[in-house]
């Protein structure tokens, strides 16, 4: 089968369309042939190198394909069926795993990430990670989902939370995790400001729902915030932009509120003073991917419509180099879909 395959770090000169031995299929796994995968950062910082990636290695964490094979232990799916899989792997049977907190397991990891992922015609995958999806639905859709959504659905939901009629600030609204930040956080009736780097984008933010939106190459966060809330500031910040606007998205929390982060794109040193912190209560709380239990709950909202996966752009599997690029200059609103 054809793959997309690196086999030393680099920029997207490294990335190699090429022939590769087809998957061998286990007895609890089902054989999907991938008809979309959509990229994210992390496919970005994998190719660049992180530690744990065996090369040659295959990146893609958001797969969407129909059933080709099931293993002999495997019911429940047959040939030509639409799904998509999880973007993640766990053990499954360590205490974690078995008490449905699977992003805490020693073993889990993001699909892509240290394991192969779908940059691929073909992947097989254990039947826990396979997913049936609607016809309403497109490959492209239904790519365009999973581990953004999860993401911003554990950080709101599971760790912070949210409640009808709060304020959420959302950093970064053309970034995949911020796409969906504001239509989950819409979707619980709260007030949602988001930030973005341009009209165009700022635009697009209004129209998946963003109250208000702060230009944040020409504005200050935290001024903005107070003006629009008229001082009132922000329930929850969803942070995941890191030691850029660490400190402005901190001037934005009133007492009591949570700031919840789930990455650093640019940097991970971030500081602030303590007594802030007690003095005005308020919770900095971590989160890493989800659970497959808000898997499933984010995606009934997904396949009933009430959310919506953002497609940027298409590339054929082949161009791959051309959309990494197009990822790297942030030409993007939405996800950029490979297929094979």
């Amino acid at each position: 089968m054809k793959a997309v395959r690196f086999h030393q770090f680099g920029g997207p000169e490294v990335l190699k369309y090429e022939e590769v031995p087809h998957p061998q299929l286990r007895n609890d796994e089902v054989l999907v042939r991938v008809r979309a995968c959509a990229m994210n950062h992390l496919d970005l910082w994998v190719r660049k190198g992180l530690p744990g990636v065996k090369l040659p290695h295959i990146n893609g964490s958001d797969v969407a394909g129909e059933v080709v094979e099931v293993g002999e232990y495997v019911t429940g799916f047959q040939k030509g069926q639409r799904v998509l899989l999880a973007p993640m792997v766990y053990c499954g049977h360590c205490r974690f795993c078995v008490s449905g907190l699977q992003s805490m397991c020693r073993e889990f990891t993001v699909l892509g990430n240290s394991v192969d992922g779908g940059n691929c015609e073909l992947l097989a995958a254990r039947r826990d990670y396979v997913i049936p999806i609607p016809d309403r639905l497109s490959f492209d859709e239904a790519a365009a989902v999973p581990l953004v959504f999860l993401t911003a659905w554990h950080m709101l939901v599971a760790r912070s939370h949210i409640r009808p009629g709060q304020t959420v600030l959302v950093l970064g609204a053309n970034s995949g995790v911020g796409m969906a930040a504001i239509q989950i956080a819409k979707l619980f009736n709260a007030f949602v400001i988001a930030t973005a780097g341009n009209e165009s984008k700022m635009q697009r933010a209004r129209e998946l729902g963003a109250d208000e939106v702060i230009n944040h190459y020409r504005q200050k966060i935290g001024d903005e915030v107070k003006r629009i809330t008229s001082k009132e500031m922000c329930d929850i910040v969803v942070e995941h932009v890191g030691q850029a606007t660490w400190g402005e998205s901190m001037k934005a929390l009133k007492p009591g509120a949570t700031l919840v982060t789930c990455g650093a794109t640019t940097g991970p040193k971030a500081e602030f003073d303590i007594r802030f912190l007690f003095a005005r209560q308020l919770s900095f709380l971590g989160s890493y991917m989800g659970t497959m239990g808000d898997l499933h709950q984010v995606l009934e909202h997904v396949f009933s419509g009430k959310l919506k996966g953002v497609v940027d752009s298409t590339f054929p599997l082949a161009e791959a180099r051309a959309a990494h690029e197009r990822m790297e200059h942030s030409e993007m609103f939405g996800k950029i879909v490979l297929q094979p």
